[in-house]
Parts: C-alpha cells; structure tokens; sequence
C-alpha cells in the first residue's frame, strides 16, 4: 500500500500547480484567442479553419518572452512543410515513405541551416498534414490553406498576448 501511495503522491506532484496555476482570466485568453482565430480564418473563407485556433491556443499559453520566437519558428517551419508536402505531394500524392524521405530531407535542411529544432517540428507537421490527409483539391491548395490558417493563428494569438498580457498570480515571479 505505501508504494502505491507513493506512485500517487509523485503523480500528483507533477499535476498540481505551484509556480503557474491555471486561473479565470487565463482561460478568458485562451478562449478569445481560440475563438477569434477561428473567426477570421471563417472570413477568409477556409476549409479548416480549427488550425487556426489550434495554432492559436498553443501560442496564447506559452509563456510571453518565448511566444515571439516560437511564432517566427512556427511561421518558418510551416511554411517550409507546407511548400515541400505540396510539391512531393503533387508527384507522390499519400506515398509513405516519399514522406519519410521528405521529413528527413527537410530535416538535413534544418540541419544543415544550424535552425531550432521546433522549426523542423513545425515543418515535419506541416509537410504530414499536407502529404497524408487525402483532399479533393491539390496538394497546393491544401499547403496554401494550411499556411494561411496557421498565420491566422500565429497572429491572433500574438495579438491577444499583447494586448492582453497574462499577469502573474505569484508576486514572485
């Protein structure tokens, strides 16, 4: 019983806030944000506008002096997945391991650029999404909307920590 007590206790100490409890005006943001992508991608009109507010809601939660940098990153490597899942994609359309040689690809690329590696994260999503999710349209079209509803994202939830900046709950910090 006194290892399964322990087991709890560990498991709840990884769970629990101390230093970044979740709080009301928290959750406000990251609803706005979530919302007010999914808004606009809506006005521009795109098929799956949900990358927005996904987009949206990872770049509202994280913290405020590494939000800049993960949106450039996250802008870069989409747009790098995006441009390569569109044009392998057009030759090899759903080809698995075409993918695979893909990611790696883009991967000696980044490599070879001396880039962050969430770069190449955001990049290797970006080019499955637009290689692996089967679309009426082309490859392009696809790669076109994925930039556009990330962007989208990327800008709402840069404009929401801006305008609204989290404060902290711990005078501390």
């Amino acid at each position: 019983m006194g290892a399964r007590h322990t087991m709890i206790d560990r498991l709840r100490a990884l769970i629990i806030a101390r230093e970044n409890p979740s709080s009301i005006a928290h959750s406000a943001r990251v609803a706005v944000a979530a919302v007010a992508s999914v808004l606009v991608a809506h006005l521009f009109r795109l098929p799956e506008s949900y990358w927005a507010a996904i987009t949206a809601l990872a770049i509202v939660q994280t913290i405020l002096g590494a939000s800049l940098p993960i949106s450039a990153q996250w802008f870069a490597g989409t747009a790098v997945g995006a441009a390569v899942g569109a044009l392998v994609g057009t030759y090899f359309p759903g080809n698995v391991l075409v993918f695979g040689m893909a990611a790696f690809v883009i991967g000696l690329f980044c490599a070879a650029l001396g880039v962050e590696r969430s770069l190449y994260r955001y990049a290797s999503i970006t080019l499955a999404i637009v290689m692996l999710v089967p679309r009426p349209s082309s490859e392009w079209v696809g790669a076109v909307h994925r930039f556009f509803e990330v962007s989208i994202g990327i800008a709402v939830g840069l404009a929401v920590t801006a305008l609204w900046p989290e404060r902290s709950e711990n005078p501390s910090r």
